[in-house]
Parts: structure tokens; C-alpha cells; sequence
């Protein structure tokens, strides 16, 4: 009987989750997004001349006609399109917001950066997310000025410095830019020049307080330089959140011994544009004497569902739904 009762419930969960996806996606479309594979140093240049990658997206429509919607694009992590993601989108569709799921990773080959960051450069995906901006701008169910832009870790960084200024004058399509940035456990141990000067698009950051993959300090760091030069953004932190705080994948907190972390680095771009380690003055490079492996994760379930009523809220004003 226990048996029996378990598949029951697990078979009304199913369904349950069948229902929600039948009720918030009219429409899933697939899409090629042509990008170019940078280096952080290429992309502080201005250099274009990487190699060209095809990557791909899914689109999910979350009701059917022919008016245009708002849309957002989320970007993954190191561990590349994981579950929070699919319970992010389904959150999003149900506000009757379009949802992009760009994966950058399975087009260049690459499974996970968890233990090796040198895959891709984190700024990289800025590149492919300008792209996919760029693809969107054209869909005839979506409205180009209402295009947000949310990432997780990894991600976080072009969700994040896709508001700056200058790159959006390098990288970005013409037209109208990201509506908003939202970033999860963002990466902001890099300092570039003039990274304070944004398009004026909202910013939005979320963060576990005990963080030691991702540590919040040096966003609380830039997040005052934005106020400071008039930016409108604001850092939310949970205590008890670790890195990888809203995915159920890992019910509890573990310890990832072979995780490589930068909690410990500190870069600053200089004159030349290049981005060296502030304590010694060396130019980044992957294998820094700074960068360290092992980083506890976990979910935590208190600090999820607020961010969840935050962001939903954020995007019901920012879209006037």
C-alpha cells in the first residue's frame, strides 16, 4: 500500500505540473542564435574577432493571439539550464510574460564550468545575450521595448554588466536594450572602468548573506557605486542562503569540494584595459594563485519564495501587467 500510495502522489504531482505547463505556454519555439565565443580581455578591447558559435534558445509564448509581449531572458549558470531555471520560466509565463532559455554552453560543447571556469568567460555570455536580444527584437509576438534580462552566477554577469553603458555601445543590437537586469548570486569581484555608468534600465540583485561560492561583499561594494552615480538598483540578502539558493536539486546544504571559487579575487581593469589581480598586480588569467576549489550549496526555501514574490512583483510594475 505504501508503494501504491508514493506512484499515486507521484502521478498527481505530474499531472498537477502538466496542468500548470498547459495552463501558462501556448507556444514553444526554438530559435539558432549565431554568437561569437570572447575573452574578457577581447571584450575590454572591443575585439569582435572570436570564434563563431552557433548556440539556440527556447522560447516559451505563454498564450496564444497576436499581441505583442513582454519577454525575459534567463541565463544560466555554471551547471548550464538546471531546474530553478524551468521553475523560473513557469513563474514568469504565468504573469503572461514570454520566456527565452538561452543555453550557452551546449553549442560550444561544454557540459558544466563548475570545476573549470575557463571553458568561457563569464563576461562571454554578454555577447550571446545581446544576440539573442537581437533575435527577439524580431519576433512578432514580442515587444521589443519590454525585453528583460535575468542570470544566475555565471549568467548573472551578462545579466548584470549588460547594463553598463559601454558595453551596450560595443555589443549591443540597435534598437531599444534590456528593459531591466536581474541577477542571483551574482559574480562582482571584477571592477571595470567606468562599470557605475548604466543605461538608467532598473537593476535588480539577490543574494545569500553566507554565500562563500559567490560572496555578497563585493556586490554590496558596486551596488554602491551604481547608487552613488544615480543608478536605480538595489541588492536584496537572505541570511541562511548559500550559493545555488532556488534550485531544488539539492534539497540540502552540501559541501562542493571541487567547485572552483573566486571568492578570494579581487580584479580591477587599468589604463590598458586590462583586468589584473588588485593585491599583486598580475593580469587575470585562469590560473591565478587566488582561485580556490570547494563552496557549500543548497537550497533554501524561505529565501527562494521571496525572491520569487519580489521578482514577480518587479516585473508586474516594470511591464505595467
Amino acid at each position: 500500500m505504501k508503494l501504491h500510495s508514493v506512484a499515486l502522489v507521484a502521478l498527481m504531482t505530474a499531472a498537477a505540473g502538466l496542468q500548470v505547463a498547459a495552463q501558462t505556454i501556448a507556444r514553444t519555439e526554438i530559435h539558432p542564435i549565431e554568437s561569437v565565443t570572447l575573452t574578457t580581455s577581447q571584450i575590454l578591447h572591443g575585439d569582435l574577432n572570436g570564434k563563431g558559435v552557433a548556440l539556440a534558445g527556447e522560447l516559451r509564448i505563454p498564450r496564444p493571439g497576436t499581441d505583442r509581449l513582454p519577454a525575459v531572458i534567463l541565463l544560466h549558470g555554471s551547471g548550464g539550464i538546471g531546474p530553478n531555471i524551468d521553475i523560473w520560466a513557469k513563474e514568469i509565463n504565468s504573469l503572461g510574460v514570454a520566456v527565452f532559455l538561452l543555453d550557452s554552453f551546449s553549442g560550444r560543447g561544454i557540459v558544466s564550468t563548475i570545476t573549470d571556469q575557463s571553458q568561457l568567460d563569464s563576461l562571454a555570455m554578454m555577447t550571446d545575450a545581446y544576440r539573442a536580444l537581437a533575435t527577439l527584437s524580431k519576433n512578432p509576438r514580442i515587444d521589443p521595448s519590454r525585453i528583460a534580462i535575468m542570470g544566475f552566477s555565471k549568467g548573472a554577469v551578462a545579466a548584470v554588466y549588460s547594463s553598463n553603458t559601454r558595453m551596450r555601445m560595443l555589443y549591443a543590437p540597435t534598437g531599444p536594450g534590456f528593459a531591466a537586469h536581474i541577477g542571483l548570486y551574482t559574480p562582482c569581484g571584477m571592477q571595470f572602468s567606468s562599470d557605475d555608468q548604466v543605461t538608467g534600465a532598473p537593476i535588480r540583485l539577490f543574494h545569500g548573506t553566507p554565500d562563500d561560492w559567490v560572496p555578497v561583499a563585493p556586490c554590496r561594494e558596486y551596488v554602491g557605486r551604481l547608487k552613488k552615480a544615480g543608478a536605480d538598483v538595489t541588492l536584496t540578502e537572505f541570511s541562511g542562503a548559500f550559493h545555488a539558493y532556488d534550485n531544488p536539486a539539492t534539497p540540502a546544504v552540501i559541501m562542493y569540494a571541487t567547485a572552483q571559487t573566486t571568492r578570494n579575487c579581487r580584479w580591477q581593469e587599468d589604463d590598458k584595459d586590462r583586468m589584473v589581480n588588485v593585491t599583486t598586480g598580475i593580469e587575470y588569467t585562469a590560473a591565478d594563485p587566488c582561485i580556490e576549489r570547494g563552496a557549500h550549496i543548497g537550497y533554501n526555501q524561505a529565501a527562494t519564495e521571496a525572491t520569487i514574490v519580489a521578482v514577480r512583483s518587479f516585473f508586474k510594475s516594470l511591464f505595467k501587467i
